[in-house]
């Protein structure tokens, strides 16, 4: 079994208000030196059978049509080498 990772997030246009109240709220926290702060969506998939390039072409038309707003968000897919190499 293998785990493919759809990280999304917003695209650089749309304003980040999550992103911009952290932003804003380290300094308070004591961490300073940050000057931007994007907050994101991370799914975590665990995929029956081999992950080959039908399998991460299915995972793409998931994360476009389901887990991520294509019009305001980006994604990436990606197998996580780290859970391939344990398994």
């Amino acid at each position: 079994m293998a785990r493919v990772v759809v990280d999304v997030m917003l695209k650089p246009e749309i304003l980040d208000p999550q992103g911009q109240a952290v932003q804003r709220a380290l300094p308070r926290l004591g961490f300073e030196g940050i000057a931007d702060v994007r907050q994101g969506k991370r799914f975590e998939l665990e995929v029956e059978g081999p992950v080959d390039d039908a399998a991460l072409a299915r995972i793409h038309e998931m994360a476009e049509t389901f887990l991520a707003n294509t019009v305001i968000e980006d994604f990436t897919v990606r197998v996580d080498e780290a859970v391939r190499a344990e398994s």
